[in-house]
């Protein structure tokens, strides 16, 4: 952690690689091709700091047998995604991951479009977040940039945010200024109730260092589906370098830093 002149912190930001497309894949034929706990052990060895899974209750890729296994595997951080059904729930209290992000999505949802309303799920959320963080897992919580659901999260206990980053890449080809700035009160807001800050959905190597320097004390992002597609073609250690290189802060920032960066 550093500082900016103007006092604004300044934090590593961690790349956890979403696996679950390449549990698709393998599931699509059987078997055990591609291989999911070498793919991530891969990973690892080019240098993303987690893995990240979001079990569904269909299993159409990554399956809760998965979730175990890769928790013996796994030797950075291991982040498990969902909604916090019963059976999410059982499953994330017997592995205990070290992060736990609860997303609102339906059953049959194909991927996540939306945030939770903090507030008018506070009673819910907040049951699930202590008994999360009574068995020392770390929880964030899958919300859209606005402020009252920031603040909502806070006050349910959550240690994070995760910002629905899909409305940003939507934009960010045509007004990459319109782009970030819904997100940069809401991110502000995290960081005065010292919330952490993660992000995730749809970001690539076009939009993901723009989102990186608008938001300094941005802690974690979670890429899958454009990750795994640009290793299709570029091989994935060469594409988490690439990743890796876009979260890395131009000169002109880290110029200013007190004390250096980790």
């Amino acid at each position: 952690m550093g500082f900016l002149p103007d006092g604004t912190p300044v934090y590593y930001t961690r790349l956890s690689v979403n696996v679950n497309k390449v549990a698709l894949l393998r599931n699509s034929r059987g078997g055990n091709i591609p291989d999911l706990e070498a793919f991530v052990r891969q990973c690892e060895a080019a240098g993303a700091e987690g893995i990240t899974v979001h079990p569904r209750p269909d299993e159409r890729h990554i399956r809760y047998d998965d979730v175990h296994r890769l928790r013996q595997i796994v030797t950075t951080e291991l982040n498990v995604e969902g909604f916090p059904s019963d059976r999410w729930m059982d499953l994330v209290l017997t592995v205990r991951p070290h992060q736990a992000t609860l997303v609102p999505d339906r059953p049959d949802q194909l991927t996540s479009d939306h945030g939770w309303d903090t507030r008018r799920e506070a009673s819910f959320l907040r049951d699930i977040v202590r008994t999360l963080k009574q068995a020392g897992i770390r929880v964030s919580i899958f919300v859209d940039p606005d402020i009252q659901a920031v603040e909502g999260a806070f006050e349910i206990g959550a240690d994070r945010i995760e910002l629905y980053t899909g409305p940003y890449a939507r934009v960010y080809p045509r007004d990459i200024h319109r782009a970030i700035e819904p997100y940069l009160a809401p991110a502000r807001r995290a960081l005065t109730l010292r919330l952490g800050v993660n992000a995730g959905h749809d970001l690539n190597t076009q939009n993901l260092a723009w989102l990186r320097r608008s938001i300094p004390w941005l802690q974690e992002v979670s890429i899958g589906h454009a990750l795994i597609s640009d290793a299709l073609y570029w091989g994935i250690t060469e594409t988490i370098r690439r990743y890796k290189a876009c979260l890395q802060l131009p000169g002109d920032i880290l110029c200013h830093l007190k004390p250096s960066l980790p």
